[in-house]
């Protein structure tokens, strides 16, 4: 009611799992994967983004259980400050999607903070999980070998940026894409990807594949500052594939992408896993298959396969527990 003039009180609160009411886009690429893989009810008929976490006026994610049912992400931010994000953040530093691409997205480049500045833009580094692919289906990240700024710029006036200028990688389920920005990059028809980024909305799209809208304009480019931001060095796409650390027990860990601004790992659990740590970071589980339940703070959540938890960094105890046989989970922290 006027919670607003109690914005900087702590709730006193046990920081619990945490599960958010996805904001779903339907921009012309998308598909109906998110229906039909996860059983999502309320997705619009193209579905191509549900935003998972989100701290952003233009898709703001809201709390679905327990105490704090109905707050926002960005109160929750404001009201338990480092106790959810582990520092002392404005807003929350990561943006958690679902990607459903059944046609080509553009070619865009994001800026990075070196580079923001040129275009008034926020800096946007992110990674790609694939969760599914169509056998064929690709992803373009970077530019093929010896393109230069000039070869990049004949081959958008020529219409030969897929064979000439960027660098495909064949997009297979369990494998990551690394996408610093200042790397061009497109996400080709046919995947399912779990996308985890800076939280930024800032998209330079440098070519759309001459698609029309309904009404036969082109989509909007976005050339200029695109050419700004660019890394033109910094051409070869990183793939990886989870990389298992060795250790004893039943469960197995495996580190996918660390960066400045994120870490991300695998997780195949057999058995409930207990975790233990220094409270600096907020943790983001992603429930890739099986369904697992996110116990902390006295509450459980549930995670059936594509739904997404956060736990708040002061949740510095938690267990992760399979239920009805093994589970995969993607779990995603500041580094």
């Amino acid at each position: 009611m006027h919670s607003h003039t109690h914005s900087h009180t702590p709730t006193h609160t046990t920081p619990y799992p945490l599960l958010f009411q996805p904001v779903y886009k339907d921009y012309l690429w998308g598909g109906n994967r998110l229906a039909r893989q996860y059983g999502r009810s309320g997705t619009p008929a193209v579905c191509a983004e549900s935003w998972e976490i989100s701290d952003r006026p233009e898709g703001m994610s809201v709390v679905t259980n327990g105490p704090m049912k109905g707050r926002t992400l960005h109160a929750l931010v404001e009201e338990w400050g480092p106790a959810l994000t582990g520092g002392d953040e404005p807003v929350f530093p990561l943006l958690v999607k679902l990607i459903d691409a059944r046609k080509d997205l553009s070619v865009q480049v994001h800026p990075n903070e070196h580079n923001a500045h040129r275009t008034g833009g926020e800096p946007k580094t992110e990674m790609w999980y694939v969760l599914e692919a169509d056998p064929a289906a690709q992803i373009y990240a970077g530019l093929r070998p010896g393109c230069t700024r000039e070869r990049f710029e004949k081959a958008l006036l020529d219409g030969t940026l897929e064979t000439e200028a960027l660098a495909a990688v064949p997009a297979r389920p369990g494998r990551a894409v690394f996408v610093p920005g200042g790397r061009v990059h497109a996400i080709g028809a046919g995947c399912l990807l779990l996308e985890i980024q800076q939280n930024s909305n800032t998209t330079y799209r440098v070519y759309d594949w001459n698609r029309t809208d309904e009404k036969g304009r082109p989509r909007e480019l976005h050339l200029e500052q695109a050419m700004e931001v660019i890394e033109w060095d910094n051409a070869a796409p990183e793939v990886c594939s989870p990389r298992p650390r060795t250790g004893e027990g039943p469960n197995t860990v495996a580190d996918i992408i660390t960066c400045p601004f994120f870490s991300s790992e695998r997780l195949v659990l057999n058995a409930p896993e207990p975790v233990a740590h220094d409270g600096t970071s907020f943790h983001i589980v992603f429930a890739v298959s099986g369904t697992v339940l996110i116990g902390a703070g006295g509450t459980v959540a549930t995670a059936d396969p594509g739904t997404s938890c956060l736990i708040p960094a002061a949740a510095r105890h938690y267990t992760l527990t399979p239920v009805g046989g093994p589970a995969v989970v993607i779990r995603v922290g500041k580094s």
